[in-house]
């Protein structure tokens, strides 16, 4: 629409006119897009971008559409017939579009808050995973038809409840849909990385464009299953994935770009696609062969009579020869000099705490160190760039210059990066740091009197609605991002306004998943936290650096639910400040662990006896 459209003269004339044409990116400014978002879908039933919106200049909204052709056709009318209607009504009748304008905001602000309660239990976690699988697609993996996106956060939630409750085929659900998606088109097979979604059931064809959540989310969930699982198949894609992020999306200074568009000189997908006859000439004849017979690439094509390289008739596609490998890269470098992919040079907050998170957890792999390395980086960027004098974060950094008032997803999801980062460093400004957001996070976006957290703070710009979004969709909301961090940091500070704060939000959340709680899974992902049992592990040391076998506990398994603080000389002052209860736990001269399970704490026990109860 913005090349048939905006950049058409006639369109231009039209609009220059008559009209004040402003453009939202919805990255930058989500408030915006969230409020006229819905807008949309109370006036059509449905939403989609791109999104236009006439409005008085008074926010007032009286027209709401997504993709509008430059000339009507097949029913759909076009844009300069609609503004010209517009103009001719906003000359003629005037008072009739303000009123029109004022109805909708009035709706949309009086919109009921709350479906029917639903009162927290297993059962509501069982609900989840039977609707998945009613969903689920047995042949090809994934829930439902196409398109299909990834959202790795269901599949997370499927993972721990597979352990919880012994339940194999939620845990094979999660798997063989991992499995698919790599061997699909979604995934990269020559750069690494995973594009926006399939437009098909089996994850051949994909919309090209890589986006930094995406590849964060997956990572996150792929390393998730392989410490669950040990199946090395999960870490390698995982690592792939990150090394694609460090080479293409990693700015100088260590922040995160958002990603990559689709197109290559206007064409979708060009810069990704292949016909045999370019495989050969790279690789030879022999080698070209070889490739094309694993990677599906053939005469006729699967795309748009090209190739997308895929793994999905691959028989032994958990195992590669070392020789694929080099014929990746010298695949990679061709494709590379061949054409080009724009990137999206943004850096913003949100989706740098995903990727932050999705980093420290490779601390799991045996060479995770440069993963979790560049985590940090990542951390200090946003500490030197994203935030302001007083702590408050802003949304976006792009060439020196940052912008916008941080908003709900800014605070929850850095929160959540950075417990992460200390859950694998143990270095406790990481802790203090996500204290301090998630205190600012409550201060300015918590709502006292029905309990949520406003997309955005009391103190930015007021739109004609404040909207608390809950529904995990491509990327899991804020509140339910937000109720696993308060989670989190009343386990690891044992203090009790943070547990209140978690009890308040958790019911909060419970009030909006109504009849379908498989749309908000990570909200119960955050949930499970609640019911099933959690462990807190504190250990005293009189060293200076963290013990060893701490570390290698943290690589070798998975624990749901656990939380470890270390206290040792340098950092007891700063504990006692944000998890008084650190007081009890002397520092002697041997390391000393203490298990807490529930309202119950251990006796004090060395490190094997530690393994021992933890099983």
């Amino acid at each position: 629409m913005a090349h048939e459209s905006f950049e058409d003269a006639d369109v231009a004339d039209i609009l220059n006119r008559d009209y004040i044409s402003i453009k939202v990116d919805r990255e930058e400014r989500p408030d915006i897009d969230a409020v006229y978002m819905g807008v949309c879908q109370m006036l059509t039933g449905s939403g989609g971008w791109p999104l236009t919106i006439l409005m008085t200049p008074e926010q007032k909204p009286f027209y709401a559409g997504t993709y509008l052709p430059k000339y009507t056709r097949y029913g759909t009318i076009g844009l300069t017939k609609l503004l010209s209607q517009i103009t001719l009504q906003w000359k003629e009748n005037k008072e009739k579009l303000i009123s029109t304008g004022n109805t909708i905001a009035s709706k949309l602000k009086n919109q009921p808050k709350e479906t029917s309660p639903v009162q927290l239990s297993k059962d509501t976690f069982k609900y989840g995973r039977d609707i998945f699988h009613q969903l689920f697609d047995k042949k090809w993996g994934g829930f439902g038809r196409a398109p299909k996106f990834p959202t790795p956060h269901n599949l997370l939630y499927l993972l721990w409840y597979s352990i919880l409750e012994e339940d194999d085929s939620a845990q094979d659900m999660a798997e063989y849909t991992l499995q698919q998606m790599y061997r699909g088109g979604i995934y990269d097979h020559i750069g690494g990385g995973f594009s926006r979604y399939s437009t098909d059931v089996m994850w051949l064809a994909p919309h090209f464009e890589k986006m930094l959540y995406d590849n964060a989310l997956l990572t996150y969930t792929y390393l998730q299953t392989y410490t669950v699982t040990k199946k090395l198949f999960y870490a390698e894609i995982a690592t792939k994935t990150m090394d694609y992020v460090l080479r293409e999306l990693t700015g100088k200074q260590g922040g995160f770009f958002c990603g990559q568009d689709a197109d290559s000189e206007g064409v979708e997908g060009k810069y990704y696609v292949f016909t045999p006859d370019e495989i050969e000439k790279v690789l030879g004849e022999a080698d070209g062969k070889r490739y094309c017979q694993r990677y599906g690439i053939t005469e006729e094509g699967n795309f748009e009579d090209k190739n997308i390289p895929n793994l999905i008739f691959a028989a032994n596609y958990m195992k590669e020869e070392p020789a694929y490998q080099g014929m990746r890269e010298r695949l990679y470098q061709y494709r590379v000099f061949r054409t080009a992919l724009h990137l999206d040079d943004k850096i913003l907050t949100s989706w740098n705490g995903l990727m932050i998170a999705a980093m420290a957890k490779a601390y799991c792999l045996e060479d995770g160190e440069r993963y979790v390395k560049a985590a940090v980086k990542a951390q200090k960027f946003i500490t030197n760039n994203l935030k302001e004098s007083d702590g408050r974060l802003l949304v976006r950094w792009r060439e020196n210059e940052a912008g916008h008032k941080g908003q709900l997803d800014d605070y929850a999801f850095y929160s959540w990066g950075l417990i992460e980062l200390y859950q694998v460093t143990l270095d406790v400004k990481y802790l203090t740091e996500a204290i301090e957001v998630a205190e600012m996070m409550e201060e300015f976006f918590w709502d006292e009197a029905e309990g949520g957290f406003y997309l955005y703070a009391s103190d930015s710009e007021q739109l004609i609605s404040r909207p608390k979004e809950v529904y995990d969709g491509a990327i899991p909301s804020g509140n339910s991002v937000a109720a696993y961090v308060i989670g989190k940091l009343a386990r690891l500070t044992g203090e009790t306004c943070w547990q209140e704060l978690w009890d308040r939000q958790i019911s909060f959340i419970m009030s909006r998943i109504g009849d379908y709680p498989a749309g908000y899974s990570f909200a119960l992902f955050a949930a499970m936290e609640v019911i099933y049992p959690s462990k807190e592990i504190i250990c005293t040391t009189a060293k200076t650096y963290f013990p060893q076998e701490l570390v290698d506990l943290l690589r070798e398994k998975a624990y749901f639910n656990m939380t470890i603080i270390v206290k040792n000389p340098e950092n007891q002052t700063i504990l006692l400040n944000i998890a008084p209860y650190t007081a009890d736990y002397p520092i002697t001269s041997e390391d000393t662990y203490y298990l807490c399970q529930g309202s119950t704490c251990s006796l004090p026990m060395d490190f094997a006896e530690l393994t021992k109860v933890l099983g």
